[in-house]
């Protein structure tokens, strides 16, 4: 295979706090875009159609698609930073392959998900205890949503891809594109046409196959090394095993909170229709803060790839620290300007006042406690840049999943209220971060980093 040039790769070089926004930044907003496809779907049929129908798209059937989209993503790292260390390391070849194994793993996962999703999702519903007068949105939103889950996680792959070569920028502009189609076909589809939350699901749908045509197409026509052919798209065994090696951790562990969230679900679901409405809509607030934790997150792990593929130790000390430092401080000043405009925010979803009562009480219990869970996202996205997988793996799946799912079955029935439940997001939080900070600084010890 004729070797393509690597670009100059300024992520190895330069001041480290500049290197660490320039590619958060684009990754925040990106997230913010994709994050607006639910939201926004959320907001117009809370609007325009019912709050069982703002239940449905927001609630329930989120936790379902996150399961599978989440554990896919999760998997999706391990091609991230097989292929950030790769190009750190300016080895051409082992890109390209990396690059074709990951889209032929995106197409395949997508399929499988595609088919499970399909099939599965009615019993599933059913098993959280979704209210019957919610059931029939549900079905009607997640059949249509898993159509389109090969788009879905082409997006993902290909965007995944990009940041690692420190492009961060391109998928920005593909979801601001795509996000705004689904605007208006939201618009055209439910408020005009009257589809409901068949309209807000196609909308996304189509969407989500726009993106995914516009990364693959940028990744056909670079002239560097991870150049996508779509004749080469096939399993080169070795980079799938590497793949697969530091990715099924990652995805495990989103799996595994997934699950625990499934079960948080259920259990708010014996509330009522308002306080699933009001967990919907918080869902969505509260996404603001998993935007940006997951960009710095993102972050942190190519940083730490490249500059620990390229040898360069000191960068990647520092790195983590800066990039620590400023998590901190947006969780901080996320918490404030949440716990003083929230009720405004929820206005946006629904004109329910019960609905809006509850929410905020959950808002107020929360937000002050995101400062907990910041050295979980930062330390582990950090570990799997230097390639380690399977401790950050284990950690946040006792840490984080086991023990929420303890305290959902052991506490929640003793005290059977919203803030039991909730309380297990901060317990679980705190506990982690403690194990993450720990054994953070013996893996640095022991690697003399």
């Amino acid at each position: 295979m004729k070797q393509l040039q690597t670009s100059s790769n300024s992520i190895t070089e330069g001041v480290i706090w500049r290197q660490l926004l320039i590619f958060f930044f684009p990754l925040l907003f990106g997230t913010f875009f994709q994050q607006l496809y639910t939201t926004i779907d959320a907001i117009v049929v809370g609007k325009y159609v019912s709050k069982e129908a703002l239940s449905a798209v927001g609630g329930t059937t989120g936790v379902i698609i996150n399961l599978f989209v989440g554990c896919f993503v999760g998997i999706s790292t391990g091609a991230t930073v097989t292929i950030s260390q790769y190009y750190g390391a300016k080895k051409e070849e082992n890109v390209s392959k990396a690059v074709h194994s990951a889209i032929m793993l995106a197409l395949v996962g997508g399929t499988v998900i595609m088919s499970i999703g399909l099939i599965g999702a009615p019993a599933a519903l059913r098993l959280m205890g979704t209210p019957e007068s919610i059931m029939p949105y549900s079905l009607v939103f997640i059949r249509i949503y898993f159509g389109g889950m090969t788009a879905n996680l082409t997006y993902n792959m290909g965007a995944g891809i990009l940041r690692a070569i420190g492009d961060s920028r391109r998928p920005l502009y593909f979801l601001i594109a795509s996000c705004f189609l689904n605007i208006i076909l939201d618009i055209l589809f439910v408020i005009i046409f009257k589809w409901g939350v068949a309209g807000a699901a196609i909308a996304t749908v189509i969407s989500q196959f726009f993106s995914a045509a516009l990364v693959c197409l940028a990744l056909m026509k670079s002239n560097d090394c991870y150049r996508l052919y779509v004749r080469k798209i096939r399993f080169h065994r070795e980079m799938l095993n590497r793949i697969i090696h530091i990715g099924i951790p990652a995805g495990f562990q989103s799996l595994m909170y997934s699950v625990s969230n499934v079960l948080i679900q259920s259990s708010i679901n014996q509330f009522g229709t308002d306080t699933i409405a009001a967990w919907a809509a918080y869902g969505k607030i509260d996404g603001i803060f998993w935007m940006i934790m997951g960009s710095f997150g993102i972050s942190v792990t190519t940083f730490v790839g490249q500059n620990y593929g390229a040898g360069k130790n000191d960068r990647v000390k520092k790195g983590i620290l800066v990039c620590l430092v400023m998590a901190v401080s947006a969780a901080i000043c996320l918490s404030i300007l949440l716990s003083f405009g929230g009720t405004y925010v929820y206005r946006w979803f629904t004109k329910d006042d019960q609905v809006i009562k509850k929410g905020m009480e959950i808002l107020h219990f929360l937000v002050p406690t995101y400062c907990t869970y910041v050295s979980i996202e930062i330390f582990s996205g950090s570990l799997r840049g230097m390639g380690s997988a399977i401790i950050p793996m284990i950690l946040s799946c006792l840490g984080v999943c086991v023990l929420r799912i303890l305290w959902i079955f052991t506490a929640v029935p003793i005290h059977t209220n919203i803030r039991t439940v909730i309380f297990s997001y901060p317990l679980t939080w705190s506990v982690t971060s403690i194990l993450f900070i720990t054994y953070f600084f013996i893996y640095k010890k022991k690697h003399a980093l």
